[in-house]
């Protein structure tokens, strides 16, 4: 399959998933809609504000869904009208039900902004620095019905410095999280993705 032949949708919402979307844009991937959370409440104004990974879709012209309700048919009908091959997920920040990991053929892929097993859940780049890790990194994983527990498919890491802190370490893991997310389907691609299990002994 060619890469521009797979039907993608991206779901995602701040900023961390941003370079993941945007290597997915340079690289001319089909992305058929983005899914994202809807507008909040920002600032002192309390005026509603669009997710980061709204104001980028929007900019490429890609349909946006931000569903406020993931656990109905009509949402699932939504999905499905899109006919996607792949689901890809970047810090989405809801949990996706069976339904939508059973859609597309090849399942949801997600980043993940830590060395699996270890750090699975929230948070894994602020308990990285909290517990004085050497380096951080990202997994990129095929969801299933756990937190974090599916295969692994890609994994790199990158050094924490003594300097750095959540704020400076996160945007790194984010842009190592797009790179590796092309390359991850450029595999699936060419059906040259090798899955890993995951050993339940390492998690932390």
């Amino acid at each position: 399959m060619d890469d521009n032949q797979l039907r993608i949708i991206f779901m995602g919402t701040p900023e961390f998933a941003v370079p993941s979307l945007q290597a997915l844009i340079d690289n001319k991937f089909d992305i058929r809609a983005v899914v994202t959370q809807p507008d909040r409440p920002k600032g002192r104004g309390r005026k509603l504000a669009p997710p980061p990974i709204k104001i980028l879709a929007e900019q490429a012209g890609i349909p946006v869904l931000q569903p406020t309700k993931v656990r109905t048919e009509e949402y699932l009908d939504e999905l499905r009208s899109f006919s996607p091959d792949v689901i890809l997920v970047a810090a989405y920040g809801r949990i996706l039900t069976q339904a939508v990991i059973d859609l597309p053929r090849f399942g949801c892929i997600n980043v993940h902004g830590s060395l699996l097993p270890k750090y699975r859940g929230a948070a894994p780049v602020q308990w990285a620095i909290l517990n004085g890790e050497q380096e951080a990194g990202i997994t990129i994983m095929q969801m299933d019905a756990g937190l974090d527990t599916g295969d692994m498919l890609i994994s790199d890491a990158i050094a924490i410095t003594p300097d750095d802190t959540t704020e400076t370490l996160a945007p790194k893991l984010a842009h190592l999280g797009g790179k590796l997310l092309v390359q991850a389907v450029k595999q699936l691609c060419q059906g040259k993705l090798s899955p890993t299990k995951q050993d339940d002994s390492l998690c932390s």
